[in-house]
């Protein structure tokens, strides 16, 4: 395929117009869009996806644009692809003849294929964040929040047993496709009782030695093909198909080659320990190798992360301007600089970001205040000693530290006598620990409020990050800063927007490259929706109140 560019973008044709304006005579958000917004893509931003040579390609900032509003609508491509056929605003919005019989609905498929290729799923939102920006209601330097929600994987849950079966299964099924015959050769005859059907849908043992007795013969069948895969006449494209790297990895992480024989099926193989379903590199379906476990607040899930941040300056859109997609595993401290980064590059940083206690630790205070010059608002994450569930105990904020001395004075006046700056064996980050005498602890009478060992011994961030975080802590519980904060549970609303009405909650595809495009383009069409509401003088609706709660109201 190639790209024929037309300069300038055709108008919408008279027929189409007049119809259209008959049709919504009290308006439509397509027709907005396009008067007030034009054609919002353009064939030149996305002439590097297609060669120079080919057959005319479809013209791609139309399906950029069927994109958004496929995505908006919640639509499948043949449902998008038969809008474009039959509905008046999708083709004002295009701007097709009324006779324009579109296009076959795998030509949204090879475009998304195009922007996964070359990297270019974030042009959607740029382009859309641009035409705000032209509009004026996009601003750099203002406010901005962020939170993130969990996005189940398009795969189904695997228990262990499952998981293994299937994994080899998935396997045999690949290596089928490419190289029957040899297949053929090294297989044998009772494996098709095993895994010609889905795991699923097999009668699995439930519990005891048969049980035992089946996982360990999985675990010999999958050797048994590894190993031929490893021999001499192996075919090299059945090597190196990646359903074979998922076996690989599955098996190298759930069995082990034992040294001894066994009376059970599958001599010679045992199985490992159950390892935790914690952060790590444990694959849950061979179907989507990026998808990960986690559990968080009460909710389990397998699949992915995506953090959604939008602004929120007043009397401005909420526009979503940057999406950040993960595995579930990844927790949220790991992303706050990576988001940073990302606005910096686009030009929209905030001046103030409000977020939850996951984004905030003193290093990132520090960080997106010097490197960016961002003040990071949010709750820091509460100590867990137990001065601080005593009520009259001493805390690390009632010592004053002397930097210049190297010093820390407690409540009572004494000062420490050692300083030392040392580094965490599990992070690397420095921290500094400062001591006291114990002679001079056992004998004061503040003792019990103050520690229950023989001395305190405080454990202090860098000067930078102690000083940021008794700052955040002031702000946070000033009345001033607790109001600044309330605004950050408006990002609630937007993802609740965008579970409820944008399918955000499940990913259509397997991966975490075609989730970060679903991520993205739900973005775009959220920002579409805003826009439209914005330009149609639609104000934001109300909080709800019950009726019930109406009565003492």
């Amino acid at each position: 395929m190639s790209l024929r560019l037309q300069s300038p973008l055709p108008p919408v044709p008279e027929d189409t117009a007049r119809v259209a304006q008959i049709a919504f005579r009290r308006g439509n958000p397509y027709l907005l869009l396009r008067t007030r917004l034009g054609t919002i893509f353009a064939d030149t931003e996305f002439a590097d996806l297609y060669p120079a040579r080919g057959q005319p390609a479809y013209a791609p900032w139309r399906l950029a644009l069927v994109t958004l509003l496929q995505f908006r609508e919640g639509l499948s491509d043949r449902q998008a692809a038969e809008a474009v056929r039959a509905r008046i605003d999708w083709k004002y919005l295009l701007a097709l003849d009324l006779t324009d019989p579109g296009f076959d609905y795998s030509v949204l498929c090879e475009f998304r294929g195009r922007l996964l290729q070359h990297d270019a799923t974030g042009r959607l939102l740029a382009r859309i964040l641009d035409a705000a920006r032209d509009q004026g209601v996009l601003k750099g330097r203002g406010r901005q929040r962020t939170d993130s929600t969990h996005v189940l994987a398009a795969v189904r849950d695997l228990n262990r047993i499952e998981l293994l079966a299937e994994t080899l299964r998935a396997a045999l099924n690949a290596v089928a496709a490419l190289v029957p015959d040899w297949l053929r050769r090294v297989v044998p005859s009772d494996w098709h009782e095993r895994y010609d059907r889905r795991i699923e849908d097999a009668r699995l043992p439930t519990t005891g030695l048969k049980r035992e007795v089946y996982v360990l013969q999985v675990g010999a069948d999958g050797c048994r093909l590894l190993d031929a895969l490893d021999g001499a006449d192996a075919p090299p494209l059945a090597v190196a198909l990646p359903s074979v790297a998922v076996l690989r990895r599955v098996w190298a992480r759930h069995f082990a080659r034992a040294g001894d024989g066994s009376p059970l099926a599958g001599a010679g193989i045992r199985l490992r320990p159950v390892q935790g379903r914690g952060p790590g590199d444990r694959i849950e379906s061979p179907y989507d190798v990026d998808a990960r476990f986690r559990a968080k607040s009460g909710t389990d899930w397998t699949g992915y992360m995506v953090h959604l941040t939008e602004t929120c300056d007043p009397d401005l859109p909420r526009l979503v301007v940057h999406t950040d997609t993960t595995p579930a595993n990844v927790h949220e401290a790991m992303r706050t600089a990576a988001i940073h980064a990302a606005l910096a590059s686009s030009g929209l940083l905030p001046c103030e970001h409000l977020v939850d206690a996951a984004y905030v630790s003193a290093e990132h205070l520090v960080t997106a205040r010097e490197r960016h010059g961002i003040a990071l608002i949010g709750p820091t994450r509460p100590n867990q000693s137990w001065q601080m569930r005593e009520e009259d105990a001493f805390q690390v904020t009632d010592f004053a530290v002397d930097w210049e001395r190297h010093r820390v004075r407690c409540p009572e006046g004494h000062e420490s006598t050692s300083w030392g700056a040392y580094r965490d064996k599990a992070s690397g980050r420095p921290f500094i620990r400062a001591g006291f005498k114990p002679a001079v602890c056992r004998l004061c009478p503040a003792k019990p409020r103050c520690t229950r060992a023989a001395s305190r011994r405080l454990s202090l961030h860098p000067r930078a990050e102690h000083e940021a975080l008794a700052a955040a802590r002031q702000r946070q519980e000033s009345e001033e800063g607790r109001r600044l904060y309330g605004q950050r549970q408006g990002i609630e609303a937007t993802i609740a927007q965008g579970v409820r009405s944008f399918g955000l909650r499940r990913a259509r595809y397997r991966g975490l490259a075609k989730t970060t495009l679903q991520s993205v383009a739900t973005a775009a069409a959220l920002n579409v929706d805003r826009l439209a509401a914005w330009l149609s003088l639609r104000p934001l609706a109300p909080t709800r109140t019950s009726r019930f709660k109406a009565l003492t109201a």
